[in-house]
């Protein structure tokens, strides 16, 4: 199974680095949760989960993500990451962020979303 996560795993991020929230969602299952550790809501189901990202993904148009560290088990995988950018308000973006994401049926079930909030703010405005 860790291999069929791992494989997840790069089916999932390479959705996020296309900027493809259809393709997102469709590796999620139907009653998932993503959460955006950083005060809001979280996200259930597919069309909270792809709304989300649509505005996620809005905020920096040029988003790229640099793998720090990943960890890869039998259901999840924990992963940081550097996100580069810039913002739609022209600012520079380079914010930490690390994902801790549970698998149920070879589909994300639950994604959290750790960002450092400080410079994701600064960034955004």
């Amino acid at each position: 199974m860790t291999t069929a996560t791992r494989e997840l795993f790069e089916r999932y991020h390479a959705c996020w680095a296309a900027r493809d929230p259809d393709r997102i969602v469709e590796l999620h299952t139907a009653d998932s949760l993503f959460h955006l550790h950083s005060g809001q809501e979280p996200a259930r189901g597919r069309d909270a989960i792809h709304q989300s990202a649509t505005q996620l993904l809005a905020l920096v148009p040029d988003l790229t993500f640099h793998l720090i560290s990943l960890r890869v088990g039998e259901d999840f995988w924990v992963v940081q990451w550097q996100l580069t950018g810039t913002s739609v308000t022209g600012k520079a973006v380079l914010v930490d962020l690390a994902d801790y994401v549970l698998i149920e049926d070879g589909a994300v079930k639950e994604k959290h979303s750790y960002v450092d909030g400080v410079a994701m703010q600064a960034a955004a405005s």
